[in-house]
């Protein structure tokens, strides 16, 4: 993948509003792949005191998210079945890694871990795109 491709999707992560409220952060992309790096705060406990399922699911989708739109064409998401395995401990940080299994001209599918300070398994999805024609906006030349 082209440098200045990798850097504009590591900026957009950044400063996209949703991954930045969770503290997000874009480790790796290339094409079809990207990791995605969240440290559990109080803020993404549920009511019991441990880390929300919503969280976790946020970090895959954002891994998700990234390494789907890799190929600079816009796909948007048409299922995702996560399984959670087990609650990852308080204050840790999740990592979430998305691997593009299959690919056609018009549909993805990815296979997304989730992992968590101590490279326990604490969730996995099997998700599926819908590629669609349009250049992703920021990498547009126009």
């Amino acid at each position: 993948m082209d440098e200045k491709i990798r850097a504009e999707f590591v900026n957009r992560v950044a400063e996209e509003p949703y991954a930045k409220k969770l503290g997000m952060r874009l480790v790796e992309v290339s094409y079809g792949y990207a990791v995605v790096e969240m440290a559990l705060t109080a803020e993404t406990e549920n009511i019991l005191g441990m880390p929300h399922g919503g969280a976790i699911f946020s970090v895959i989708d954002e891994a998700f998210e990234v390494s789907s739109n890799s190929h600079g064409t816009v796909a948007v998401g048409l299922n995702m079945s996560v399984t959670y395995h087990q609650s990852p401990e308080r204050r840790t940080t999740l990592r979430a890694i998305s691997r593009e299994i299959h690919r056609t001209r018009k549909t993805a599918t990815y296979d997304i871990t989730v992992t968590d300070g101590k490279n326990a398994l604490i969730a996995s999805c099997t998700a599926l795109v819908y590629r669609k024609k349009d250049i992703v906006p920021f990498l547009s030349n126009d």
